[in-house]
């Protein structure tokens, strides 16, 4: 016997009623898509001076070609590569020592039953993100100074005072940990929604089996919230040459600037004060293609391993 197959019909609406219904949700939609290709996509635009000998009087398209020059430039000099050297060194220390820290303390906040102290201590952590870079180099220099709070304490107990301000080692540890004190309460909500989600009967029917409170955090919790780590890492891998300027040019200073003057400092040294826009787009075009470059290939990498990755 053959089948009777049923077909179900659709009321198909009409195109002005559709669009008299959701008009609204469109109108807001328009905005942050024309603020993209303002203040985003446009500038793109720009990159075009990397290859000239930028004029600001000719402006950007009457501005003789000169090719590669620019990136020739800066690949033949050794402040470059310096630059490239220490802007690796710290986002690499960022990546070891911030990354896995948010991840941490929003597990660890996520066991706590007490939803008083959870908030509170969410909160704590949060409130450095709000603090510029200005006024946190400011605190920073009270505290490890050669006359701060803490080598005046090291004084007091019959030690010797410890330069953390002026020797390029120490000084890329103070550098990570107050990146880490700056920016982990802000990680900390996006892992802490992920968190949320998990599904609880898994730790439960752990916890029935005899798993112990760490086992449960590493093998039940943990790789529950894996697809957001290895989101969040992507985006962490894709910035490895790239990195903010005041963050660097507030807390060096002349004693570590051999370590302290990244690729960001040195296009607003070499380029910008020097009227150098060509050059500064140049070095600007080069992080970004290596950025591109990363994401697509740490992509790649995550999904041979099972994970979803971002696109």
């Amino acid at each position: 016997m053959k089948e009777k197959t049923t077909k179900v019909q659709t009321h198909k609406i009409p195109f002005k009623v559709y669009m008299r219904n959701t008009w609204q949700l469109y109108l807001m939609l328009l905005i942050p898509i024309v603020y993209m290709l303002m203040f985003r996509y446009k500038p793109m635009i720009g990159g075009v001076i990397a290859f000239k000998k930028f004029n600001v009087f000719a402006g950007m398209w009457d501005s003789p070609w000169v090719g590669l020059a620019n990136f020739k430039e800066a690949f033949g000099s050794k402040d470059f590569w310096n630059a490239l050297k220490n802007t690796l060194i710290l986002n690499v220390g960022d990546l070891i020592i911030g990354f896995p820290i948010p991840i941490l303390i929003a597990v660890f906040l996520f066991e706590i039953r007490n939803l008083k102290i959870r908030k509170a201590t969410q909160t704590i952590l949060y409130l450095p993100n709000f603090l510029s870079w200005v006024i946190i180099a400011g605190i920073i220099t009270q505290l490890f100074s050669t006359s701060g709070l803490v080598n005046d304490i090291i004084r007091k107990i019959g030690l010797h005072e410890i330069n953390f301000l002026s020797n390029t080692f120490i000084w890329r540890f103070v550098y990570w940990f107050a990146g880490v004190w700056q920016s982990a309460g802000y990680s900390l909500i996006i892992y802490l929604a992920a968190l949320s989600a998990t599904d609880p009967s898994l730790g439960e029917a752990a916890y029935i089996d005899g798993a112990t409170r760490l086992q449960r955090i590493a093998h039940v919790t943990i790789p529950q919230i894996r697809p957001t780590i290895s989101i969040m890492l992507i985006m962490q891998l894709g910035k490895i040459v790239s990195i903010d300027f005041d963050r660097p040019y507030m807390m060096g200073n002349t004693l570590v600037k051999s370590a302290s003057d990244v690729i960001s400092t040195y296009v607003y040294s070499v380029g910008l004060q020097a009227g150098r826009f060509d050059f500064a787009t140049a070095v600007g075009l080069f992080q970004s293609v290596v950025g591109i470059v990363m994401i697509l290939s740490v992509n790649q990498i995550s999904k041979k391993m099972g994970e979803e990755g971002i696109m």
